[in-house]
């Protein structure tokens, strides 16, 4: 390898060789890498046809091909960075393009870091979890080892959102509400009704800006905001009926989610009962609170997953954005497990919320072995199950709870800032499989390694 030297104590003048006469040692040097590993770990035809993705083939010819377009999304995950970002970085790393399909000439750059966004949301449209994993599966199974061996376990991928309390969350909706008043009247040349807005909005800074607020404070507040919200639908439906005007769909379903927001609050505050389908975000209105009982964070807003781990590779089994029991995910966890690997199933690793009288059962009838807790006599090979029961908890609680913190903290999951839920759902899914798809290609580099010695 030649020394390296500094440009600023570099006085001969030299020629920079272009990407295109010295492509075969760059393409080398990018498959030694980590991107390069997970490059050639994934499928991309057959993950490209689970997509339904086509080539456009009326006006102009888009900068991404099919397998570009994804290549993207996974590039997402790994730069873990914003879209303006990625597409710097896209335009000044001849790596990065490489792994997206494309090679942009000197001085030639993309412009428009929105076009992440439109192909995010052009993907999300057409993504089916099963099929994709089936399409990613294919090729990791060789690589995979103890394929009768699984764990399963739920975690939750938690959105970008402020943390709701009652009083912010009708305020937002009071402030929405007055903001598209204000814009009819205007446009309709009508005069603003009155509605004591300015007076709660005083009000209501002066409450935020208390170190501490007394529940007393909170009730005050939280009924005038409710009589505000009130008044505020009442004549937003008054101007819509009297007027004649376009209404967009977004617009419509912004306010069924206010409205329905107000219900919610309104039956929380007479009769301190918790409405089903509690809403929390009029932005995010899919997101529901979800009880963790963690130490740190008693209740999440965020999709809630069920995995399954293969030998380190995860896979998703089960996606809700509502709260649900993971101990009625045992049953679909073995056969995912067994549909992924073609191999019947003789090992599962659970938490002991899956230790239910149906999965005893069900895992005695299959002739699965698990750590669940014994109940009843020990049998004759109590100790045989006890080491065999410990080194599975190991595996489940190393591996598998492991993998959950290394995906938020490394491959952008630790808060999802997609904008709606299906792209939400979208950058969970790439976010677990750049994961498996970097250690894939590491076992990948090593087969190598081993074969060439």
């Amino acid at each position: 390898m030649h020394k390296i030297r500094k440009i600023s104590q570099f006085h001969h003048t030299f020629h920079f060789q272009s990407p295109e006469e010295n492509f075969n040692s760059i393409y080398a040097q990018f498959l030694e890498s980590n991107l390069g590993k997970i490059y050639q770990a994934i499928a991309w035809q057959d993950l490209v046809k689970s997509f339904h993705i086509k080539e456009s083939v009326k006006g102009p010819d888009c900068i991404f091909t099919p397998q570009g377009k994804l290549g993207l999304m996974f590039l997402k995950r790994y730069a873990c960075c914003s879209d303006e970002k990625l597409i710097e970085q896209l335009n000044a790393n001849i790596h990065y393009q490489i792994f997206c399909d494309i090679l942009l000439s000197p001085g030639e750059s993309i412009s428009n870091f929105k076009i992440v966004s439109q192909i995010r949301c052009e993907l999300a449209e057409n993504l089916n979890i099963d099929s994709s994993q089936k399409a990613l599966s294919s090729k990791w199974i060789a690589y995979m080892k103890e394929l009768n061996q699984a764990t399963t376990d739920a975690t939750c991928y938690e959105s970008e959102v402020r943390y709701p309390t009652n009083q912010k969350l009708l305020w937002e909706c009071a402030q929405w509400s007055y903001g598209q008043m204000k814009l009819l009247c205007k446009h309709l040349k009508v005069k603003i009704p009155r509605t004591k807005y300015r007076k709660w909005k005083e009000r209501y800074f002066d409450y935020i800006r208390k170190r501490r607020k007394p529940s007393k404070d909170k009730r005050v507040l939280t009924r005038a905001l409710l009589n505000l919200l009130a008044k505020l639908n009442t004549e937003l439906d008054r101007i819509e009926q009297e007027q004649s005007f376009n209404i967009s769909e977004k617009y419509t379903n912004r306010r069924k989610v206010i409205k329905k927001v107000y219900e919610q609050q309104m039956q929380l505050f007479t009769t301190n009962e918790k409405p089903k389908g509690r809403i929390v975000s009029i932005a995010k209105s899919y997101l529901r609170p979800i009880v963790r009982g963690k130490e740190i964070k008693q209740v999440e807003f965020g999709a809630k997953v069920n995995k399954i781990q293969i030998d380190g590779i995860s896979f998703i089994e089960h996606l809700s954005f509502d709260a649900f029991n993971e101990a009625t995910r045992f049953k679909s966890s073995v056969s995912l497990s067994q549909e992924l690997t073609h191999t019947v199933l003789n090992i599962m690793g659970a938490d002991a919320i899956y230790a239910t009288n149906a999965n005893r059962r069900y895992a005695t009838k299959n002739n699965i072995r698990t750590d669940f807790c014994r109940k009843g006599r020990a049998g004759k090979h109590e100790q045989q199950r006890k080491q065999l029961a410990s080194m599975i908890t190991k595996e489940r609680a190393s591996r598998l709870e492991g993998s959950f913190g290394k995906e938020k903290q490394h491959y952008h999951l630790k808060k999802v800032k997609a904008r709606t839920q299906k792209t939400e759902i979208l950058w969970i899914f790439f976010g677990i499989h750049t994961a498996n798809a970097l250690e894939i290609g590491r076992r990948m580099a090593l087969e190598k390694l081993k074969s060439a010695a």
